[in-house]
């Protein structure tokens, strides 16, 4: 019972803790906030971080509640999911910034924009439809273990904002000692990691749905 904890664990947190990409998240958060001064600076990293939670943290409590509503399977939900994440992983492998996260378009638009912190920071950025559907699934896994695998999960999202509001906050010493060519290796590591999480998540879903394919009864 408590290696299977530690897995859980392990798996919900560098999960989270990828998906949500804070590195990413901060480069993309320093070429909006370039012209700014320090104090509207600090405050759009602390409102997208904050707006982010929120938003992780309510769907994991209700997502399944919300899929329930729909009529979505989780284990559909989980093979999409894993489908979108390793999308996103390819991605990352080479190097790009996922159009599941921040398109041009977007990015352009947010330059005539004050207020960058809800759109498109928080949104699609950090609290992207990967972040949101890896919180919902280890979240329904969580609610089949233990109270503390919850808790597990919620902590995870939190460590994880924590981590990027960290970022954000310290963008300029971090921008000074990170180039290009670092980036790009510390985000390809990442993706592959990404895709690995993701054909699990596929692979575990359909076991679920179709277990006859996999020898269960």
């Amino acid at each position: 019972m408590a290696g299977d904890i530690l897995s859980f664990t392990l798996l919900t947190l560098s999960s989270i803790l990828i998906i949500v990409n804070p590195l990413s998240a901060t480069l993309i958060y320093v070429s909006l906030t370039s012209s700014l001064e320090p104090p509207a600076k600090l405050t759009i990293a602390k409102d997208s971080c904050r707006f982010a939670l929120l938003i992780l943290l309510f769907t994991a409590i209700l997502g399944t509640w919300i899929l329930q509503l729909f009529g979505i399977s989780l284990e559909a939900f989980r093979i999409a999911g894993g489908i979108l994440l390793f999308g996103i992983g390819m991605e990352m492998v080479y190097a790009k910034v996922s159009r599941t996260k921040l398109t041009a378009t977007e990015k352009y638009e947010s330059r005539e924009n004050d207020d960058v912190a809800i759109m498109p920071l928080a949104i699609p950025m950090i609290a992207g439809p990967g972040a949101i559907t890896t919180s919902i699934v280890m979240m329904n896994e969580a609610i089949g273990m233990t109270p503390f695998a919850i808790g597990v999960v919620l902590i995870s999202i939190t460590f994880s904002i924590g981590v990027t509001y960290y970022m954000m906050r310290n963008s300029d010493y971090i921008m000074k000692r990170i180039g290009q060519r670092e980036y790009r290796a510390i985000n390809r590591l990442m993706g592959m990691l990404l895709i690995a999480i993701a054909v699990q998540f596929v692979i575990t879903g359909i076991k679920i749905a179709f277990p006859l394919l996999t020898g269960g009864s």
